[in-house]
């Protein structure tokens, strides 16, 4: 049943054409009545953007990161961050749970290869390897959020290294979008469409993979750890 209701939930989505309203392009046309809704009434205001981010992350709609930008630009870089933070919490934990009861045994058989990939990490240290994981965009946010279930983490060491291996990114897409409308004036300028590029700079790239590459020391030291152990007990042998 919660399987028939996820993917309800998401053809429904995409059906509406709502995944059409959580484009850059479309926000930035609708800013002004946006922020005038936000004036007008901040509390109802970002109860329904935190309702709405969460749904997006639970159905792996991929408009977290527009979002996240655009929460920057509507509350501000730490009220919009702290928003974002909750919601994308909240969203991860309800697709892992759904991840753990609905696909569980037949989705690991059917994987196989792909799955392996995260079993050795996941094995060796669930919270490190999730925490590299969410630091370095290497695979998408949903794969993140459903992997996990696969290899027996908790909820607790999934809610904590998602929140903190989230926080990074959360508050820097967020603070991006205090920009924004300079980022709108320059792109009108060239005279071509908003893309999400034009909100990122490479040095955001590098400064994300040099956090994941820090979160990683543990599990390399842990990996050496083994390999002078597995040697030792051989040369006992």
């Amino acid at each position: 049943m919660p399987l028939v209701l996820f993917a309800l939930g998401l053809a429904v989505a995409y059906g509406l054409g709502w995944h059409r309203y959580l484009t850059l392009t479309w926000l930035a046309d609708q800013r002004e009545v946006l922020l005038d809704m936000v004036a007008r009434y901040p509390l109802k205001s970002a109860a329904l953007f935190f309702i709405v981010y969460v749904a997006v992350v639970a159905l792996s709609v991929p408009a977290a990161t527009v979002l996240t930008i655009f929460a920057g630009f509507l509350f501000g870089w730490l009220t919009g961050g702290i928003i974002v933070l909750a919601a994308a919490t909240a969203g991860s934990c309800i697709l892992f749970a759904g991840a753990r009861t609905v696909f569980g045994d037949i989705l690991r058989r059917r994987a196989g290869p792909f799955l392996c990939r995260f079993s050795e990490g996941f094995n060796r240290n669930a919270f490190s390897y999730l925490l590299v994981l969410r630091l370095a965009p290497v695979f998408p946010f949903f794969v993140v959020n459903i992997a996990p279930a696969f290899f027996g983490v908790s909820m607790r060491t999934f809610v904590l290294a998602t929140v903190i291996g989230i926080i990074p990114a959360t508050f820097v897409y967020s603070w991006l979008g205090c920009g924004f409308e300079q980022v709108i004036g320059d792109v009108a300028k060239e005279g071509r469409p908003l893309r999400l590029a034009d909100c990122l700079t490479p040095e955001l790239t590098l400064a994300f993979t040099a956090l994941a590459v820090i979160a990683a020391l543990p599990l390399l030291v842990q990996f050496v750890r083994e390999k002078r152990q597995a040697a030792g007990d051989g040369g006992k042998d």
